[in-house]
């Protein structure tokens, strides 16, 4: 699959809020996802070029396709954020109009654009024309329950300058509950002419490949690689053997940027997923999410690791 003239691939690590950090998308890299993308970051942050939002941003060599999603309300400031200094090493921008979280729709971000088509568009074209850069989106099929605008929404995206586009196949109200609407997908697939792809639900090889039968050109995965970054290596069937080290390279990845006693806090969330499918992990979980200590996490899972 090509966004305009990069080759990305086909196999797509979600940006996830709090989740996609550096030492997470190479870990998931190592074990075979095509395109990483950083975490969803606010446009006004960027142009206020805080300390925070520059750890974020943090990227590694081997991420040889560097991708970004930014969200924002105001077509103006998120056309600004993409001229940033700070995006300047991103080859791919990623827009975000479907995020669910209720902070993100208060402010009129991520899938609150849903309702307000007009600026949607805006935000494509102001973007898109910002920059030589190919611009992508990434939608959810509608706001409401009973809602599904998917392919008008991927219409107006793709006249607008948009040059890939991602479908949760989801409305804002799902949420996360209920089924993935696969039709919807396969409908937006054959509506436009721009690569589309694929989110919703892919956990294993099963759903992987109900989502490939859409017809779109890729598959981004989210929650599906929370704790398992190997579900790459898995989908395109390579065996995986040592699974601690892939969690250890994790940690001395965000160690370069952190401290021991914020990468406890930081890290205490991708621990308890680590372990989550683990039988008789769960005794673990209370010492793994009160403990201070770096080092001692790491051995509390390395022993659940070589005792499964």
């Amino acid at each position: 699959m090509k966004i305009k003239n990069i080759d990305v691939g086909s196999l797509f690590l979600a940006p996830m809020a709090g989740v996609s950090d550096v030492g997470f998308r190479k870990v998931c890299k190592m074990f075979g996802a095509d395109l990483t993308y950083v975490e969803m970051i606010n446009a006004n942050a960027i142009l206020h070029e805080n300390v925070h939002t520059k750890k974020l941003l943090e990227t590694k060599d081997d991420e040889d396709i560097k991708v970004v999603q930014i969200f924002g309300h105001d077509p103006l400031i998120m056309a600004k954020a993409v001229q940033s200094p700070l995006l300047a090493k991103f080859d791919i921008i990623d827009l975000n109009f479907g995020c669910p979280a209720p902070k993100i729709i208060k402010n009129g971000d991520g899938s609150a654009l849903l309702k307000h088509l007009d600026t949607l568009a805006s935000i494509c074209k102001s973007c898109s024309s910002a920059t030589t850069k190919p611009v992508t989106a990434k939608i959810r099929i509608g706001f409401e329950s009973d809602e599904n605008i998917a392919v008008q929404i991927a219409k107006i995206c793709e006249q607008n300058g948009i040059a890939a586009i991602t479908v949760h196949g989801r409305t804002r109200a799902q949420m996360y509950s209920g089924t993935v609407d696969y039709e919807t997908i396969k409908k937006v697939k054959q509506s436009v002419a721009i690569p589309v792809i694929g989110n919703g639900d892919i956990v294993d090889i099963k759903t992987y490949q109900m989502m490939l039968k859409t017809g779109v050109d890729g598959v981004m995965i989210g929650r599906g690689a929370l704790g398992r970054p190997w579900i790459f290596a898995e989908l395109k069937g390579k065996k995986v053997e040592d699974k601690f080290s892939a969690i250890k390279c994790h940690v001395e990845t965000l160690k370069k940027y952190y401290t021991d006693e914020e990468l406890c806090l930081i890290l205490r969330k991708h621990f308890l997923w680590y372990i989550r499918d683990i039988p008789g992990a769960s005794k673990y979980r209370f010492e793994l999410a009160t403990t201070k200590n770096l080092n001692d996490s790491l051995k509390i899972i390395e022993k659940i690791y070589n005792d499964k």
